[in-house]
């Protein structure tokens, strides 16, 4: 059976000590649409884009530190206490999406505190959107650095990472970025022609829900990344996605329960006389 091939260098191109990585290039390229994206939002709801900049700098602060700390806390604990230093070496790899989820959640709140042109979950609605694109190419980053790797497999698209092993395997970091990227288009196409973003905290749930049961269960054709998972029932990425579905399911709850009350509140309010 034929599979596909994939030797690509992870590094673009060498000139002396630069060395510019296909996992930057799409890591910063989901920034910089994502970046778009909001300006198209903000343009559409005739919001000011003063400080969007701002918002811009406390999201990717949060993403690359909530991303590196989650792998530190949650996969690599003991290698990272004994050798503190290496924390900051984000360049030899290391970032986590749950802890970059996380990251981003917190620099959301941080920011809202401080600027309060959005509630947070009116801000974070609206970012959801542009969050999964980024998710969506940061897997395809992964592809290009062969890591993340799934399960043997012989289904016809299964990938032999020559710089790993002759083995064909899942690819499992596509499946993410396609279920990813198919989230966002559903979530693109509904901002501009439902009115599902009046709601706060709709697109946030079904966002959690969604991505994170994607994850939850394309875990299973994934490989552990750390040896400990060996022993585990549920792998670390399957027991970090657990809360945020929970999450997502609380708050469509809370809206539907909000939703009900609006409309009684609608049935029993008295009627202006004519």
């Amino acid at each position: 059976m034929n599979y596909i091939i994939w030797n690509v260098d992870p590094e673009i191109f060498t000139l002396g000590p630069v060395a510019p990585r296909w996992y930057g290039l799409l890591f910063a390229s989901g920034f910089l649409l994502g970046y778009v994206i909001l300006i198209q939002i903000y343009r559409n709801e005739k919001r000011s884009e003063g400080h969007l900049s701002s918002l811009f700098v406390y999201i990717f602060m949060g993403t690359l530190i909530g991303a590196r700390l989650g792998h530190v806390l949650f996969y690599q604990p003991d290698y990272y206490l004994a050798r503190p230093w290496e924390i900051l070496m984000i360049w030899q790899g290391g970032l986590a999406s749950h802890g970059g989820f996380t990251g981003v959640l917190i620099a959301i709140y941080l920011y809202s505190r401080k600027y309060r042109d959005m509630s947070f979950l009116e801000l974070t609605d609206r970012l959801a959107i542009p969050a999964l694109l980024a998710s969506a190419l940061i897997r395809i980053g992964n592809f290009f650095n062969s890591e993340i790797l799934g399960t043997p497999s012989n289904l016809p698209w299964a990938t032999i990472f020559i710089r790993v092993d002759n083995i064909p395997r899942h690819p499992a970091m596509l499946y993410e970025s396609f279920a990813y990227a198919t989230i966002f288009a559903g979530f693109y196409i509904a901002y501009w022609k439902t009115a599902i973003i009046k709601f706060p905290g709709r697109l946030l749930g079904i966002s959690f829900v969604a991505s994170f049961t994607a994850r939850f269960l394309i875990e299973f054709v994934k490989e552990e990344q750390v040896p400990f998972e060996q022993a585990m029932l549920l792998n670390m990425g399957q027991l970090l996605s657990i809360p945020f579905i929970l999450i997502g399911l609380g708050l469509l709850y809370r809206h539907q329960k909000e939703g009900q009350h609006r409309v009684r509140q609608k049935h029993t309010s008295p009627q202006t006389p004519p």
